[in-house]
């Protein structure tokens, strides 16, 4: 069963790949007992939600602003009901 909590499919079956790594950085893990294919692994996810949150800030960046911009102009909604 896939977990959820990841932002990828980790059931999905391995594919092999060549990359090339820096020798000092593979060194210390293997010194280390890091799994290289896992960190990698970890790494390429990690950059793809970073690339795919910027492209939706990008994306919704004129709905954002105008959200911005009444706030500024009119205070925040329901702001009235706040207990402070």
């Amino acid at each position: 069963m896939p977990d959820t909590r990841l932002p990828f499919d980790d059931s999905a079956p391995k594919q092999a790949t060549n990359v090339s790594l820096n020798s000092d950085l593979l060194a210390q893990a293997k010194a280390l007992g890091i799994d290289v294919a896992q960190a990698c692994e970890r790494g390429l996810a990690d950059q793809i939600a970073e690339v795919r949150d910027r492209a939706w800030r990008e994306e919704n960046r004129p709905a954002i602003e105008s959200s911005n911009a009444y706030v500024e102009a009119h205070g925040l909604p329901l702001a009235k009901n706040r207990p402070y």
